[in-house]
């Protein structure tokens, strides 16, 4: 039994250069091979592990080469913007806020529940367009999109990312009014809305959040992800030097796929921090 087994582990693991080891794992069960150059010439019967345990084997690498993959990626730090800016605030709230509260202290004062009954008619006066305006800042209000940013991409945004990377960034996270999504004009010519080549409008992608990082060479790279149930990756495969060129100059693209129904869309500078 244990020179069987240890004949079965060597058949598995090469000894040589002459043996090469194959196996592939896709997500489900794909092709796992065990290739053995041998010398024609000699003819040896080898016994095999089952098919069960040598995609155990693999399984296991791969666990281990994924854990090891994980544990770098989340050793980076991620940066919390906590600067405030006049961009982040929305004016529908503030102006729903404060036209209701002038109208509920006003209609009070008026009807002498609260004190100030002088004061009510300017209260209501200023309180009801105020109100309104609120409420319609409210409605064509665009919320802005979740940021992520690693601490060494941080370090290389003021140097190595071009200005039009920092404008799409400081863009699409502050309150926008009156856009249905966030780059919305570009969108509208790299997909070519309702034209010849182009897709339906209804299929548009979205915006959901986007990410700084540092690719493996040390470039600066801005993230866009987008969700499109209604596309598919060579949708935005095609429409890659479209990215490009929009975007740019001074930029690279690269489209990867992302979980479910994500699509992201790597905008890579191409200025290096030793250019500088």
């Amino acid at each position: 039994m244990v020179m069987a087994t240890a004949t079965a582990v060597s058949a598995i693991v090469p000894r040589n250069r002459g043996d090469n080891f194959i196996g592939c794992y896709h997500g489900k069960i794909g092709t796992i091979g065990l290739i053995s150059q041998c010398n024609p010439q000699k003819k040896m019967m080898t016994p095999t592990l089952p098919l069960r345990r040598r995609l155990g084997l693999v399984l296991v690498a791969k666990a281990l080469d994924s854990s090891q993959n994980s544990s770098s990626v989340s050793g980076i730090e991620t940066v919390t913007d906590d600067d405030f800016t006049i961009t982040k605030v929305s004016f529908g709230s503030i102006g729903l806020v404060v036209g209701c509260a002038l109208l509920s202290y006003g209609f009070g004062a008026y009807f002498t529940v609260l004190p100030g009954s002088e004061w009510s008619a300017l209260m209501l006066t200023y309180g009801f367009p105020l109100a309104i305006i609120g409420m319609a800042l409210k409605y064509a209000e665009l919320k802005p999109v979740t940021c992520t940013t690693y601490v060494n991409a941080q370090n290389l945004r003021e140097t190595c990312a071009t200005p039009i990377l920092k404008q799409v960034r400081d863009d699409v996270i502050r309150y926008r009014y009156g856009d249905e999504q966030h780059l919305e004009e570009a969108l509208k010519r790299i997909f070519q809305y309702g034209q010849g080549g182009g897709i339906p409008r209804r299929s548009a992608p979205t915006l959901t959040t986007i990410r700084e990082e540092v690719t493996g060479n040390g470039k600066y790279c801005l993230v866009l992800v987008f969700e499109a149930k209604a596309l598919e990756l060579s949708d935005f495969e095609k429409r890659q030097a479209k990215f490009a060129s929009f975007f740019g100059p001074g930029i690279t693209s690269e489209i990867v796929k992302g979980v479910d129904d994500l699509y992201e869309v790597c905008l890579i500078s191409n200025t290096t921090p030793q250019s500088n």
